[in-house]
């Protein structure tokens, strides 16, 4: 880490699929205070077929609102801004015409429209010459589907349209800065990135244009790839205007939001990590991908890391169930639900009373969760839970189980023996969970930081300006002394 003494202000723009914010990351070079600037709802909103799609115009009213009280926040502090990064959720994506401007809102990745679309894919190309060269575990929703889903329905006039597809992240980033480029750990998700050289794919999009003729000019389509600390403009006049900050450099981040949590995970040699919030993302840090055909089998993705790294890992559908169940249970009742009340009246109920699979397709689409686990656990043939609290009881069960299996199966395809399991984002904050996790997979889990992504972002920023300076773990050292973190034991014999 740097022995500096500057003092630096850097804007983390983090969307997430339920809430957007901007942070204000302080950095001395050696700890880094987050003050959060500004923070918006989100979520997919129907289009003109009912589709779900995400309401980009709310976003960007959202990003200009915390890039002005950021920079509020940084003069009170005599601070100078010198980056703006942006990371977000993976898959989604926007098509921009010949003039630059939207062709439509982006589809959500929870629309219904990919249904059966991988297995068509799957039939022309197969899975296993797919992972060969992508290393990505089975979603329906990755990009690859996604696109051929939009061109075999009504929306394939908007790709008709498009001269360009742009990545979440770089999408905002495009609106900053007028330059469009696609940043490698979030385009690794897209189904359409070589996870050996981190560059686009030829033989896939060779392959995907014969065999959908409809998706021929997508190679055309496709922008510049760039790494985590590339510079990628410095903010538009009108952006300038809109928020009062003045000629900031916008810096590419590890910009799929795992990536820059994954990149602040005080990770040991050989601990494994799970990125906690809506969904869970377990998994190891590797220096290469794991491309054999049992990893394959086990369904085992490889998505692009910082300073050239791979996060091996297995998407868990995370906190999104207990979420849903706690939004339903709102509407129920008019009123907010006191979470941490039902928290504490589930560690309460009786552990293990039954499993489900969380990761169940029928988990994916938002609305009436409740009844959905209840059927699940209808079918198991056991007493369905009868109270809210037992029934996040199960929730939470299930979803240490599982994270534990994922930890498991990784350790023994990597050839790692793990040692540890490092939970950072939102989830870090649920205890009941975290000792779950804990006595589930029979190690210790270090909880922390709560807010990894925006610490990467921001980290990834100032190593790129040289406000802190090292390699990936140094980085780490400056997480360290920039966070609390917490320790949960399992049981002995557990």
């Amino acid at each position: 880490m740097s022995d500096s003494t500057e003092t630096a202000g850097f804007v983390a723009i983090d969307l997430g699929a339920t809430s957007g914010r901007v942070m204000l990351g302080v950095v001395d070079g050696r700890r880094v205070e987050l003050v959060e600037c500004g923070r918006f709802l989100n979520g997919p909103v129907p289009g003109e077929r009912g589709e779900l799609r995400w309401d980009v115009r709310a976003l960007w009213r959202g990003i200009l609102d915390g890039l002005r009280s950021a920079g509020d926040v940084a003069r009170e502090r005599g601070l100078e801004i010198r980056g703006i990064g942006v990371d977000s959720w993976a898959v989604d994506y926007g098509l921009l015409d010949g003039a630059g401007e939207l062709v439509a809102d982006p589809h959500c990745y929870r629309d219904a429209r990919t249904e059966g679309v991988a297995a068509e894919v799957y039939r022309q190309i197969s899975f296993a010459d797919h992972y060969a060269v992508n290393g990505l575990q089975n979603l329906p929703f990755t990009t690859e589907f996604q696109l051929v889903a939009g061109v075999s329905t009504s929306d394939a006039d908007e790709w008709a349209r498009a001269e360009r597809l742009l990545l979440i992240p770089d999408l905002i980033a495009y609106r900053l800065t007028g330059r469009r480029v696609a940043e490698v750990t979030n385009a690794s998700t897209t189904g359409l990135l070589d996870a050996r050289s981190r560059g686009w794919s030829a033989d896939l999009l060779d392959r995907l244009a014969a065999a959908r003729p409809e998706l021929a000019g997508l190679r055309d389509r496709l922008p510049e790839l760039v790494e985590p600390g590339t510079a990628v403009g410095h903010l538009l006049p009108e952006v300038r205007e809109a928020t009062g900050l003045g000629d900031v450099p916008v810096l590419a981040v590890a910009s799929h939001d795992t990536a820059s949590a994954v990149a602040a995970a005080p990770l040991g040699a050989s601990a494994a990590y799970i990125s906690s919030g809506t969904w869970s993302l377990v998994g190891l840090e590797l220096p290469a991908p794991v491309l054999t055909e049992a990893s394959r089998a086990a369904n085992f993705t490889n998505e692009l890391g910082l300073d050239g790294t791979v996060r091996y890992l297995r998407n868990v559908m995370g906190l999104w169930v207990l979420d849903e169940c706690v939004r339903a249970w709102a509407a129920d009742d008019g009123a907010s639900v006191d979470l941490p009340g039902l928290l504490a009246a589930a560690e309460a109920e009786p552990g293990g009373r039954c499993l489900v699979d969380v990761d169940g397709d029928e988990f994916l689409a938002p609305g009436d969760m409740p009844r959905r686990v209840s059927a699940a656990v209808a079918r198991l043939g056991v007493e369905l839970p009868g109270t809210r609290p037992a029934l996040v009881r199960v929730i939470l069960d299930s979803l240490a189980a599982a994270s534990a299996r994922a930890i498991s199966e990784a350790s023994a395809l990597a050839g790692v023996a793990v040692d540890a399991v490092h939970v950072v984002g939102g989830g870090s904050q649920n205890e009941l969970l975290c000792r779950l996790t804990a006595e589930a997979a029979g190690l210790p889990v270090i909880a922390g930081p709560v807010e990894a992504t925006a610490l990467g972002n921001v980290l990834v920023q100032a190593r790129a300006v040289g406000v802190v300076s090292g390699d990936l773990a140094a980085l780490r050292e400056v997480v360290r002394e920039s966070s609390s973190l917490r320790r949960y034991d399992p049981a002995p014999g557990s």
